[in-house]
């Protein structure tokens, strides 16, 4: 199939029948020095509409590798992605940021909010990114959503960690996006602050109807989820 910019790239229309993800026979090698490691192989994955799915593994299993694949913000060594019908990995790199910042939202366990910008600006960004005339007043009713509306001018310097992931959530989900993609939600947070985040998560998902995939190492995280897969020495199983 032939490589295809941003303006001719094909998105074929939602279909409930198929997968909204897919992964097909995906495999990511990396050179160290003489020595070839083999982080993924042969992943095989299809997450419906609607579904939320947990992927758990130890730390250093490849969680945060294979969700990078299934967003195509990395190319994998073999197989390929298919979102919302289309290749990923058949669309240049413009091709694919574009159909990312239309369908997919991320949540990091870091957060990966710009220092320099306020909550609000940070929740816009995505908005501004897409040409959204109305990115302030959605982000506003955003930020009121996750219970932030008295915190629209701080920078995330003077937010808890508990507010800048809700921050992280709300500009994730101001978009509408298909997809949610959620690495280690709350691993950088107590235990109180994380509660109250997760909660947080699976109501907008609901709201928002939302397909989720969350990689975690946390059972009782996962547990709540549609269905969990394990990741090991770089295969999945149920």
């Amino acid at each position: 199939m032939p490589r295809m910019t941003a303006s001719n790239a094909p998105v074929p229309p939602a279909d409930d029948a198929r997968p909204l993800l897919a992964a097909k026979g995906v495999g990511k090698k990396v050179r160290s020095g003489d020595t070839e490691l083999v982080i993924l192989q042969g992943i095989e994955l299809a997450v419906m509409p609607g579904e939320a799915l947990a992927i758990v593994g130890a730390s250093g299993s490849g969680k945060s590798t294979l969700l990078a694949l299934l967003a195509g913000l990395d190319t994998p060594s073999a197989g390929t992605v298919e979102l919302d019908g289309a290749d990923l990995f058949a669309l240049d790199e413009d091709a694919r940021a574009e159909l990312r910042g239309r369908e997919v939202g991320f949540v990091f366990q870091s957060f990966q909010l710009l220092p320099a910008l306020t909550a609000l600006e940070n929740v816009m960004l995505p908005l501004e990114l897409a040409g959204r005339r109305d990115a302030e007043r959605a982000a506003r009713d955003e930020l009121a959503r996750v219970g932030l509306a008295e915190r629209l001018g701080h920078r995330p310097a003077h937010l808890s960690g508990g507010e800048q992931q809700r921050v992280a959530l709300a500009r994730a989900f101001v978009v509408h996006p298909k997809l949610l993609l959620a690495d280690e939600p709350t691993g950088s947070l107590d235990a109180d602050s994380a509660a109250g985040v997760i909660e947080l998560l699976f109501e907008l998902n609901r709201e928002h109807r939302t397909t989720l995939v969350m990689v975690t190492h946390d059972e009782s995280l996962a547990a709540r989820c549609d269905r969990v897969l394990r990741l090991a020495a770089g295969r999945l199983a149920a």
